[in-house]
């Protein structure tokens, strides 16, 4: 027997993983076009044997993946790649626009990853998987930065990446794509597009699918930063985690580390997580109380959440109903906003993806009555280097002056 199984989000029935599962054989069925998409397959493990045959207490000494090894789907420690993934800084800032603030604020800074983004937690699991079971080609579609992670895993691994991505992807983040050595297929069309071909190409040819929600084990890598967020918090939970969301997938990974944690009695709570969404790409906080689900075409200046069909919907919305989770939405104007004070308050340049989860720290500041000393997480999940025109028309670079010195009086 399997150390881990699939249970389906929407039917629950349960699968042993005696093949590749992508979605539930039977609600794959039943999905139509525009429509968010049912049977995402959860990744679970038997957690009582676990908490009895396992070191538990490694979990609070050590921040290393050999040490959660029970709780991936795979068996050597050896089968990830040797890139430094996770474990990224997280910053306290003692005040905003040096106004002192009666809560505690940390930033998670994910842009630390080898690749520049939160996506290598997916993509480096995905990747030891495949190596596990002598995979040698993986595709996936993206925005960008999915795209660029699994490139820059897989030529660690020396494993073949294929990258679909809408050719209006960020210059910045197409070029890392193609430097890793990955094949890149711009399509004329959406991200939805794109992904849509990509699982095509995976029924026609049988390439191993990394596209996030399709593949389960995204959602397991992504669970990570909960784990260190337990550690790096002196084995306790922050009070409130602000997540950027756009497919739901990292919003539900996050949800996943801790009721992992949550199985195993090693928490006792969750932590209230909010989903921030750009108003002009909506399409999780639009139909989370809604009976049935309407898409609205996506138009935000934060392209990795811009997403038509987000493939994590329901997930997300039982996560956020069980935990009692929170959203809010944000303009663009405040993305750039939150962007640049995190450049002047903390030295961050994150990309305008990432920066709408501080766009909805602030705005929940204005909103809310936060208690004192209150732990606050906001989770920054790409770099700015990564799409430089988003903000070039808020930047003003002055004229060259002659190298004399009356020029600088």
């Amino acid at each position: 027997m399997s150390k881990y199984y699939f249970e389906c989000t929407n039917c629950s029935k349960t699968y042993e993983p005696d093949k590749i599962y992508y979605l539930c054989p039977d609600c794959e069925k039943k999905n139509t076009e525009n429509k968010a998409p049912k049977g995402v397959l959860k990744t679970l493990y038997n957690y009582s044997e676990i908490r009895k045959n396992y070191n538990i207490q490694s979990i609070y000494d050590k921040m290393e993946y050999s040490m959660f090894l029970e709780l991936f789907p795979v068996n050597s420690i050896d089968s990830f790649p040797k890139l430094k993934v996770g474990k990224t800084p997280i910053y306290k800032l003692d005040d905003i626009d040096n106004k002192k603030i009666n809560f505690n604020l940390y930033i998670k800074d994910d842009s630390q990853n080898p690749t520049f983004s939160f996506k290598d937690r997916a993509s480096y699991l995905v990747s030891a998987f495949a190596k596990e079971n002598n995979i040698n080609t993986i595709i996936a579609a993206s925005t960008g930065n999915a795209g660029s992670s699994l490139a820059g895993i897989c030529a660690s691994q020396k494993q073949k990446a294929i990258v679909f991505v809408p050719a209006s992807a960020p210059l910045a983040k197409l070029t890392q794509i193609v430097m890793y050595g990955a094949k890149i297929i711009p399509i004329k069309g959406t991200y939805d597009d794109a992904y849509n071909l990509s699982i095509e190409a995976t029924k026609q040819f049988g390439w191993y699918n990394r596209n996030t929600a399709f593949n389960p084990f995204t959602i397991e890598g992504k669970k990570t930063v909960s784990y260190e967020l337990f550690y790096q918090f002196g084995h306790k939970i922050p009070d409130i985690i602000f997540v950027s969301v756009g497919d739901g997938v990292i919003i539900s990974g996050v949800y996943k580390g801790f009721e992992d944690l949550l199985r195993l009695k090693i928490i006792h709570k969750i932590p209230k997580i909010i989903a921030v969404q750009a108003n002009g790409s909506n399409n999780i906080v639009s139909n989370i109380n809604s009976k049935k689900f309407v898409s609205k075409p996506s138009k935000t200046i934060a392209d990795s959440i811009s997403v038509d069909i987000p493939r994590n919907f329901y997930l997300t919305k039982q996560y956020l109903e069980k935990f009692n989770g929170g959203t809010i939405q944000v303009c663009d104007n405040e993305i750039i906003l939150a962007s640049k004070k995190l450049c002047t308050n903390i030295g961050v340049f994150s990309e305008p993806a990432a920066s709408a989860a501080f766009a909805g720290l602030l705005k929940y500041r204005e909103e809310n009555t936060i208690d004192n000393n209150t732990n606050m997480v906001v989770l920054l999940t790409g770099s700015g280097l990564k799409d430089i025109e988003a903000v070039r028309n808020t930047i003003d670079i002055p004229k060259a002056i002659n190298p004399k010195i009356s020029e600088l009086i």
